[in-house]
């Protein structure tokens, strides 16, 4: 009978402190979609969003408030590539896990415009 090695185990599993760290270095650098959605129906000035998609991209659908940003022939990880640019510029910036389109799939409002529009909530 051969002996079954498991796919999940098959190379260890770290120790609770190095899992902590590694866990808290993903915080510093991703945020996700909801946590972003809550800071900026807040209102938080320090946090900007920037959509590194093309141009035609964000026009047909970008997170409300963003600042269009593109970022020629990025393709498929224009995140990763815009944040590395822009942290290269000496700007502090956490990569939006899942991008737009985890956005929508947790059910938050896209804007299709040019405009950055906005997430805050009018003063009623």
């Amino acid at each position: 009978m051969a002996h079954k090695i498991s796919a999940v185990l098959e190379y260890g599993a770290p120790e609770p402190g190095e899992t902590a760290t590694i866990m808290e270095d993903k915080l510093r650098f991703h945020t996700d979609s909801w946590d972003l959605s809550v800071d900026l129906k807040a209102g938080f000035s320090d946090i900007v969003v920037i959509d590194a998609r093309s141009r035609d991209a964000y026009g047909a659908g970008h997170i409300p408030g963003a600042v269009s940003f593109p970022h020629g022939g990025i393709g498929c990880n224009a995140s990763t590539k815009g944040a590395y640019q822009l942290a290269r510029l000496g700007f502090r910036v956490k990569e939006l896990l899942g991008g737009i389109d985890w956005w929508r799939r947790d059910g938050h409002p896209v804007t299709a415009s040019h405009e950055p529009g906005s997430l805050l909530v009018a003063a009623e």
